[in-house]
């Protein structure tokens, strides 16, 4: 129970959140571009559960906008913040350019950052609070067509992982939360079909934020929803290990020096 803060909450896995979370009881802080679809939820969700709802227009690749969001957060008040907002920007990076990629850049990675960092701010004043980050299974998957959205998602992996050993002795709880395919606005709002993915890849928005909230409650740290076979994360961990272990020898692989 508390103020919850949900970004990019206007469609998709933002409002899928934004409903669990308002039908749990919470009062809600709904943030999005787009004004009239806030306000439909936002009405909605009053109606059907009877919690307050306050809407922010905000557009978090906007330096001004940003910080915004983040002075309400960084002044506290708030239990959670669902840092969902993100940007896909696909296809070839000879044909999106530059510019496409930094404006993905400045949501999935300066946006998500900076909202991360003042919702702790504000959470360590009250001494305690949930953060969130939405990030992807793409995060593991480089991607000829997804160069700078792959590259942010292992960034948000990696970003929220440290937050975790950074907060783990405090009463702040930090999730990552890895979806694979969701039906949603993600391709259709960049002019591409779901077809990249067969329709049995699909879960809904829903069935996500279900399972992120679930996965919240029981205290884990990194949740992905459609892991049917959690032994593969060990697995991959005990790799990784293995991995950094194996690095730090200090001393070049013979295959590099001819021996």
């Amino acid at each position: 129970m508390g103020v919850s803060v949900i970004t990019g909450a206007s469609s998709g896995i933002g409002a899928a959140f934004a409903e669990r979370l308002a039908a749990a009881g919470d009062d809600l802080l709904l943030v999005a571009r787009r004004a009239d679809r806030l306000e439909e939820l936002a009405g909605k969700l009053k109606a059907a559960h009877g919690v307050q709802v306050e809407t922010m227009v905000a557009d978090l690749e906007d330096a001004g906008d940003l910080a915004r969001l983040e002075a309400r957060l960084e002044a506290g008040g708030f239990a959670t913040l669902i840092n969902n907002a993100g940007a896909g920007g696909l296809g070839p990076t000879a044909t999106a350019g530059a510019d496409a990629q930094e404006k993905l850049i400045r949501l999935n990675i300066v946006a998500l950052t900076r909202l991360s960092l003042a919702a702790l701010t504000g959470f360590r004043k009250s001494g305690a609070g949930t953060l969130v980050n939405i990030g992807s299974v793409m995060a593991f998957a480089p991607s000829a067509g997804g160069a700078a959205y792959a590259g942010s998602k292992a960034y948000v992996l990696n970003f929220t992982r440290s937050l975790q050993m950074e907060y783990a002795d405090s009463a702040i709880r930090i999730q990552l939360v890895m979806p694979g395919p969701i039906r949603t606005e993600f391709f259709s709002s960049q002019g591409m079909s779901d077809s990249v993915f067969p329709d049995s890849a699909f879960i809904t928005a829903d069935q996500l934020a279900g399972a992120a909230l679930a996965g919240l409650a029981a205290g884990e740290k990194v949740t992905t929803p459609t892991l049917v076979s959690p032994e593969i994360w060990d697995e991959m961990e005990k790799l990784r290990g293995r991995f950094l272990g194996d690095v730090v020898g200090g001393k070049v692989a013979e295959r590099y020096t001819g021996g």
